[in-house]
């Protein structure tokens, strides 16, 4: 190597470097009291605070995909369902007709709805929802239960990039295709096998039972499943039914605290969020919802995070929940599981490390609201 090529290569290695990370999407933090609040307002601003709303969703169609986790039958101490572990119905309101403002060609909620196959707006009334009123709020406003394939033709099979974790690939209904962005409406929440279910968990969700559920068909969807995951993701005990393909390793670690971390961290790799969406508004502590075993509480934390990444967006949630978003197995929320913000991180999704993520609105330190350790 001549002394010119040295000095060619020690000049170009740091703008190598650099053109390796991606830059640090902003994440948005704002207090917001109560549900009475005016929410177009607040979600308007912090849109701005990450980029506006229009250059995000202007001309596009956006999949909302909602947070309706557990039976709606199940309520915590008597309160409504969006007041502890569900979406609450006026944050989806208020972000239809945000998208609707800017310009969104068109919006469809979905959910792989609990032990159903019906239609989402069915499932919503029972969860006490006024669907009108949701309608009303957005012109062309859009429902998909994607349990099943749906309103779709066929499955689609989502690569898992660099061949996966546990599973190398997923089949999701079309919804999650058929779209230009796909907005994850999470709530803020402790998770009893994840430690904390955020945007990246509320991915879970998007798992059709009909294939990944526990009474899905041995050769082919069951397009009507009553059951949950827990025999193909949480414990392994079965593999999803065709055209899925099986997981990796069957021989691989059984456990759910092994298991389900790295499941949401690779379907966000798989399947990434355009748009994060965290309600801390009012929720519930000790787990992510009233079937969970333990100490359970509600919370008013008052706040709202809005990110364009995932991961950042979860550190910075995870942050103000009073937790270290870095913590190992052993340490709180992790106590029992793998840090599926860490795992997410190895596979490129994002980063969870504070330091090189920048907070707009509001500081941790003036909305941290310190959730069970």
């Amino acid at each position: 190597m001549t002394r010119r090529d040295l000095l060619t290569t020690l000049t170009a290695a740091p703008a190598a470097f650099a053109a390796k990370t991606p830059p640090t999407a902003p994440v948005a933090l704002a207090k917001v009291p109560n549900y009475n609040e005016d929410l177009v307002a607040v979600l308007t601003k912090m849109f701005d605070q990450i980029g506006g709303a229009g250059r995000l969703v202007k001309n596009k169609t956006i999949t909302v995909k909602l947070n309706l986790t557990g039976s709606p039958g199940l309520r915590f101490k008597g309160k409504a369902l969006g007041l502890t572990h569900y979406t609450h119905p006026k944050t989806a309101s208020a972000m239809a007709y945000v998208l609707s403002r800017a310009g969104a060609k068109r919006i469809r909620f979905v959910e792989s709805a609990w032990a159903s196959s019906g239609p989402l707006e069915e499932y919503l009334l029972d969860s006490g929802w006024n669907v009108r009123q949701l309608i009303a709020s957005a012109p062309g406003v859009e429902f998909e239960n994607t349990n099943g394939v749906g309103k779709g033709k066929q499955y689609h099979r989502f690569k898992v990039p660099g061949g996966g974790l546990i599973f190398p690939a997923y089949e999701l209904n079309h919804a999650y295709q058929d779209t230009d962005l796909l907005i994850s409406m999470a709530k803020l929440k402790n998770h009893a096998t994840c430690g904390v279910t955020l945007a990246m968990k509320n991915i879970f969700g998007i798992l059709p039972a009909s294939i990944y559920g526990d009474d899905a068909g041995q050769k082919e969807p069951n397009e009507n499943p009553a059951k949950g995951r827990l025999e193909v993701c949480h414990n392994g005990k079965r593999q999803p039914a065709p055209p899925a393909l099986a997981e990796i390793n069957a021989q691989s670690e059984r456990s759910q605290f092994h298991r389900m971390p790295r499941i949401v961290a690779e379907l966000n790799a798989a399947r990434p969020i355009d748009i994060s969406f965290i309600d801390g508004i009012e929720t519930m502590t000790g787990g992510e919802g009233p079937w969970i075993r333990g100490p359970l509480g509600t919370a008013s934390p008052g706040v709202l995070v809005v990110g364009t990444n995932a991961v950042t967006t979860d550190t910075v949630a995870t942050a103000v929940m009073g937790y270290d978003p870095r913590a190992g197995r052993g340490i709180a929320p992790f106590q029992n599981c793998d840090n599926c913000l860490l795992l997410a991180e190895s596979l490129g999704v994002g980063t969870a490390n504070l330091n090189n993520i920048e907070v707009v609105g509001q500081r941790i330190a003036d909305v941290r609201f310190q959730f069970p350790i």
